[in-house]
């Protein structure tokens, strides 16, 4: 069973990338994806293998896809041809890091008497959002910031249901949000990117982001629910202790010269 839900979700992950993207150049073993509007945006300009490849031919085939651009990153679905990755893409100069493919087990958490979250419009976050980027990356100019808040409506795009999830403080702004995305047809859901704003943790705010899109995605028929987390960070550890295990491993290759954005 694990390998089956984690073929259907490299399926989704890279369905995901090509409907989101502004233009894609496909190549053997996978697929570059652009969107000039969005160009200080890695995960919107970027390789994705998702197939056979020549581990090889991979930086130049990086460089051709990318060229204009002051970074390259590389995703690799598979974990298998990730670690074959690995070696010609650190020679040329790339750092090599691992992130768990996790899902979810058991019900759906069932609402409680604590912090509810629901569906919030992109204008919602739009100032949390901000903040958030530049606490994280305080060298980071303006234009970096637009591109990585704006290019959430993108992701509209993406998948054939996309919400924005969020909990909120007392005075009414967003404390906590996350993306989920659905793709009903085929029972699959993602929840990405949950983040609670500094001045809001240890409240339960992302408790009740994560509950409320476990249960959006049960009730909508999503059988498959998972989440991406990296595989050296704590996050990891606070998702397995609310049932998500991890399947499967992907692999992320990124070089760059200007400010450095993981995994973004």
């Amino acid at each position: 069973m694990p390998d089956f839900e984690l073929r259907r979700i490299h399926a989704f992950v890279s369905e995901f990338a090509r409907r989101q993207a502004g233009r894609t150049l496909a190549f053997p073993g996978g697929f570059a994806v652009r969107d000039d509007a969005f160009a200080h945006s890695r995960g919107n300009n970027q390789v994705v293998v998702d197939g056979a490849v020549d581990p090889a031919a991979l930086p130049a085939l990086a460089d051709e896809a990318l060229g204009d651009l002051p970074y390259r990153l590389i995703s690799v679905l598979d974990d298998a041809t990730g670690a074959a990755c690995a070696e010609p893409l650190v020679r040329a100069g790339y750092q090599h890091s691992v992130c768990l493919v996790m899902l979810h087990s058991g019900p759906a958490p069932a609402p409680g008497a604590g912090r509810e979250a629901g569906v919030v419009d992109l204008d919602d976050l739009r100032g949390p959002l901000t903040r958030s980027w530049h606490d994280f990356l305080p060298d980071a100019g303006e234009e970096v910031v637009r591109h990585l808040v704006e290019r959430r409506e993108a992701r509209r795009r993406g998948a054939e249901v996309v919400h924005f999830i969020g909990s909120r403080a007392e005075d009414g702004e967003v404390a906590s949000w996350a993306d989920l995305y659905m793709d009903r047809a085929s029972g699959t859901a993602q929840i990405e990117d949950l983040v609670t704003s500094e001045d809001h943790l240890k409240r339960g705010h992302g408790d009740a982001v994560l509950a409320a899109a476990l249960r959006m995605s049960a009730a909508a028929g999503c059988g498959t629910r998972f989440l991406i987390a990296e595989a050296e960070d704590w996050p990891r550890h606070w998702y397995a202790r609310r049932g998500f295990t991890a399947v499967g491993r992907m692999h992320s290759f990124e070089r760059a010269q200007d400010v450095p954005v993981p995994f973004c």
